[in-house]
């Protein structure tokens, strides 16, 4: 009899997995909020390809990644937080960038920066892309060669980025709130040290040993690996860990396909600037009803904003190969930590062995 069981389980788990990847949530999203959200992102792109310096305009284009952090609450809340965001994604930026003049010190930078802003967004219940995109910012830094009398431009630009987003979302905010009734802002709910402190520590602790994995295999661009790690993470419960596993890798795989095809046009500046803001719009209108069809997507955009200024440097299969051992290496992580998060005994061993390095006497 228990033979005979088996393939109806495998069976029944299929069907349950094919059900979650064509499941699509309802969402209430105005569609002018994805078209902004192109103009954050695309913008800094036109006005690089006018003037003729795509790089500039790439790391300007990071910065008006804030804009994707706009709630949909009153206007002196909205502003607030996308304020406060655009401030910490040039705080990671600029650690980033200043964790190279310290040898072997990214890996510890990077788990601190993970550590700190998985904490802010967690207490402050700040929803997704919650930690996603400061860890992106600082670990594209970290990997990006740049002589330190530049860090202040650098800087700077990804600021104008994120400056130029923040007056999109007034003027985006403006116009929602004449006909939609904002959400009301909600307490605080009282912090909780699990969830605030353990979680962030147990998700930093494993973004940076994906990182440290990614250089001990010597991968040619591993701060893909982290960022790849982060997003398996986000997931709410061990089955949304393993969802978004399954969704991102098999979104990623099919994104590669379409980032051949992108890589296989006479692609230059203009274009560019044009093809981040379609995959923007087309992304932000996915992402909140099915993340891995968002992923199909999120792959060619990531790669052309952190690859296009080296567009034409030789063949583009070498690095849509190398995207997707990073993705599997950081997706693999990802789940292993989320077993960490979210298996009680074993979440409980790990929470027993920080408790005894943190300064901390009463934990309850």
């Amino acid at each position: 009899m228990q033979p005979a069981r088996q393939p109806l389980r495998l069976r029944a788990l299929i069907a349950r997995e094919w059900q979650q990847l064509r499941s699509f949530q309802a969402s209430d999203r105005p569609w002018q909020m994805p078209l902004t959200a192109a103009l954050a992102t695309g913008l800094p792109l036109l006005i690089a390809a006018w003037t003729g310096h795509l790089a500039f305009g790439l790391l300007s284009s990071l910065g008006g990644m804030a804009f994707l952090y706009l709630p949909a609450t009153p206007m002196h809340h909205r502003m607030v937080t996308i304020m406060a965001c655009s401030f910490g994604l040039i705080a990671s930026f600029t650690l980033g960038l200043l964790s190279q003049l310290l040898p072997l010190a990214t890996a510890p930078v990077l788990t601190v920066i993970t550590i700190l802003v998985t904490m802010i967004c967690r207490f402050y219940r700040l929803p997704p892309p919650g930690s996603y995109f400061f860890v992106m910012v600082a670990a594209l830094a970290a990997y990006t060669p740049v002589p330190l009398l530049e860090i202040p431009l650098r800087v700077g630009l990804l600021a104008m980025g994120s400056l130029l987003a923040c007056v999109l979302a007034f003027g985006y905010s403006l116009h929602v709130l004449r006909w939609r009734t904002p959400r009301p802002v909600q307490p605080l709910p009282a912090p909780d040290f699990d969830f605030v402190v353990m979680d962030a520590l147990i998700i930093g602790l494993t973004v940076g040993l994906s990182l440290l994995l990614a250089e001990w295999l010597q991968l040619q661009r591993p701060y893909w690996v982290p960022v790849s790690c982060l997003a398996v993470l986000q997931g709410a419960s061990l089955r949304a860990v393993w969802n978004r596993q399954l969704q991102r890798l098999l979104g990623t795989a099919l994104g590669l396909l379409l980032t051949w095809g992108v890589f296989s046009l006479p692609l230059n500046a203009w274009s560019v600037a044009l093809l981040v803001m379609l995959f923007t719009v087309v992304v932000e209108t996915l992402v909140v009803r099915h993340y891995g069809m968002a992923a199909v997507f999120i792959t060619p955009m990531a790669i052309l904003l952190a690859e296009a200024a080296h567009l034409g440097q030789g063949s583009a299969f070498p690095l849509i190969e190398a995207r997707f051992y990073d993705t599997l290496a950081g997706g693999l992580v990802g789940l292993l930590g989320g077993l960490a998060l979210h298996l009680p005994p074993l979440r409980q061993g790990i929470s027993r062995l920080i408790l005894r390095v943190l300064p901390v006497k009463d934990a309850s």
